[in-house]
């Protein structure tokens, strides 16, 4: 489990044999999938990011943040995994396998989340870029 003193946690999911995975080393997880549900609540939360399936940033936590996009309320226990529902939009439902327990070691009543498009990165120093540049202005100050 990572460390539970984090209240904010952060994965990279992307699209991936046609279904929504992510990969996080930290706990030894390589293209785990999101499943029964979850693929169409982040096809809703990544609706307005141009190039979701290229990769994306997910941060969630058992706790508001500022700008958060959707709350999630548990439902039910089934298979190991819980089953949550979106508190607003559709209310669609979806299946979080035992992996959670990974992150958060109870399956929390509330899940907020909030879905970002991640910026690219200058070649040279790893930064993020600014729109429409291809070094940063700390490689390149004409930028």
């Amino acid at each position: 489990m990572v460390d539970v003193k984090n209240s904010l946690f952060v994965v990279l999911p992307y699209w991936y044999d046609g279904t929504w995975v992510f990969d996080d080393e930290r706990v030894g997880l390589v293209r785990e999938p999101f499943v029964a549900g979850i693929p169409e609540m982040l096809d809703y939360l990544v609706r307005d990011i141009p190039d979701a399936r290229d990769g994306f940033r997910l941060m969630f936590s058992t706790a508001p943040f500022p700008d958060y996009d959707e709350s999630l309320t548990w439902r039910r226990e089934e298979y190991g995994g819980n089953w949550y529902q979106m508190d607003g939009g559709p209310r669609l439902e979806g299946w979080l396998c035992p992996a959670l327990t990974l992150y958060t070691p109870l399956a929390p009543e509330r899940l907020y989340v909030s879905a970002e498009a991640i910026a690219p990165e200058c070649p040279e120093c790893e930064r993020p870029l600014p729109v429409a540049a291809r070094r940063c202005y700390d490689c390149d100050p004409e930028v």
